[in-house]
């Protein structure tokens, strides 16, 4: 078993090594991970998203890891009677892997390479590490000798198989190449501009108003992230309409270049969460974009594709419109991160991210929502997804011991591309008081707001409510995440120590 372990952690090895030296965006574990994403029904993810959060992906690469050992130790164990049926454990999952190599969008035969070196690593390691072994089922007076032979056999190639991990990392240098790119990359008409003084309303514990790139929320379905150079990057733009257009990195930042302060949420945030953040987006408008190609009449929607292969379908209205969605290139005043979809990704507000936010955004087809599926809406989640109205209090936390007498309450509020217009805030089930709001830019970013409530001893209970411009009042219903946002308002409870 120990054999067969080692012998599939080399092959492993191998394969990764392989993967990063022929800088493959994707070695066979990691597509393997993401064809077990693409193939997850989405209330499955969800859950599983809501449990362990954003080391969802790293779990799941470690389990395959661990399953892949236990296949290996089995494959040792079979070893006992021949060649043949360990055989067939190498073939099954080298078969796998060349198949999730292959349907990940742009796959092709060369990418397999890692597969194929890691099968022939498998075969001939497993043959050389149980050798001794064999020699000692047949000599019984050398069994001793020939076991440390094969525990000395085996821990060489257990380093070895980290070695060779670790040179490919270090000879695939593509990630590290992009982000010198980055770093060296300048964008004339992108600026930096300092958060407006009237958009924080002085109350320490609330989040910032703007949301630094490093702690902005990440959602996506990359096991691996693409890492695109800008002289490498395309945009095509075709379907429904009258003339194609594809555009290099530089064509598009050669173009006017738009800025706005844009908050953006994510779908699976729960009432209260924290997917969401608000930053200066700076890119070139879709609708501008969109009226040179000439649309068709009976088009909808949009199919965005990322470079990973992720799709939404966007409403063509709220692409075309005045919100001033764009293909963004930097975020906060500096080029977008890696993480975030650089070199370009998009930025609608007022729509959840999953249909609307597609990061490494490299092809638009104009089409019609009947025509096309996208990546969430296949698995259960509405087609529109715009956001709703939600507000959470950040302070004081809930379950927090405070002191009798006046107690400071705040938190954030949005309503993207309507506003926010009034936020409440109900004390153990009373009436509604109106909280004192800090000012917005715009319609399309949140608020800050505060509130001063006297809690005598006891314990208590605070909710909070919005209310958007257009007259909407936040709903108390809770409603989960799926199939398009949760709903309800967010509740916390304290308690207020006696005098």
């Amino acid at each position: 078993m120990l054999a067969g372990v080692v012998t599939m952690l080399v092959g492993l090895a191998t394969s990764f090594g392989t993967a990063m030296a022929l800088t493959i965006r994707e070695s066979p574990v990691v597509a393997v991970a993401e064809l077990i994403i693409e193939i997850t029904p989405g209330a499955v993810a969800e859950r599983l998203i809501s449990l362990v959060g954003q080391l969802d992906k790293p779990l799941l690469v470690c389990g395959i890891v661990l399953f892949l050992l236990a296949l290996g130790g089995l494959a040792g164990l079979l070893s006992r009677t021949g060649t043949a049926l360990p055989m067939l454990v190498w073939l099954g999952v080298a078969g796998l892997g060349i198949l999730a190599v292959l349907i990940q969008p742009g796959g092709s035969v060369a990418d397999t390479l890692p597969v194929v070196v890691g099968y022939v690593t498998w075969v001939l390691v497993l043959a050389a590490v149980t050798k001794p072994l064999r020699v000692a089922q047949r000599h019984p007076e050398l069994a001793s000798r020939e076991r440390r032979v094969f525990l000395v056999v085996a821990g060489v190639l257990a380093v070895a198989a980290v070695g060779v991990a670790g040179a490919g990392r270090i000879v695939g240098r593509g990630r590290r190449h992009v982000a010198e790119s980055r770093r060296l990359l300048r964008l004339d008409g992108v600026t930096r501009p300092p958060v407006p003084a009237e958009t924080t309303i002085g109350l320490g514990g609330i989040s910032p108003w703007q949301t630094p790139a490093d702690d902005f929320y990440l959602i996506h379905t990359a096991i691996s992230v693409p890492t695109i150079e800008p002289k490498d990057w395309v945009l095509r733009i075709h379907g429904l309409v009258e003339k194609e257009l594809t555009l290099s990195y530089q064509d598009l930042v050669a173009r006017r270049i738009t800025e706005s302060w844009i908050t953006l949420g994510c779908v699976s945030n729960e009432v209260g969460g924290d997917l969401v953040g608000n930053a200066w987006w700076s890119g070139i408008r879709t609708a501008d974009l969109l009226a040179e190609v000439g649309l068709d009449p009976s088009a909808d929607c949009v199919l965005q594709t990322s470079d990973d292969g992720w799709t939404c379908s966007t409403p063509l209205s709220t692409l075309t419109d005045d919100r001033n969605a764009m293909l963004a290139i930097a975020m906060n005043g500096a080029p977008l991160p890696i993480e975030h979809g650089f070199p370009v990704r998009t930025i609608v507000p007022g729509l959840y991210g999953y249909v609307s936010a597609t990061k490494w955004v490299v092809d638009f087809e104009v089409t019609r929502f009947s025509d096309v599926a996208a990546f969430w809406t296949e698995r259960g989640w509405s087609e529109m997804g715009p956001v709703k109205i939600a507000s959470r209090i950040d302070v004081p936390r809930s379950g927090a011991d405070l002191p009798a007498g006046d107690v400071n309450i705040g938190g954030l509020a949005w309503a993207q591309h309507t506003g926010i217009a009034k936020v409440e805030v109900a004390l153990d089930g009373g009436e509604w008081r109106p909280a004192e709001l800090a000012a917005a830019p715009s319609k399309d970013t949140w608020v800050q707001w505060a509130i001063t409530l006297p809690l005598e001893p006891g314990d208590h209970q605070l909710r909070v409510r919005a209310s958007d411009k257009d007259g909407l009042v936040q709903t108390g219903v809770r409603r989960d995440v799926v199939p398009d946002g949760a709903t309800g308002w967010h509740t916390i409870d304290v308690s207020v120590a006696g005098a």
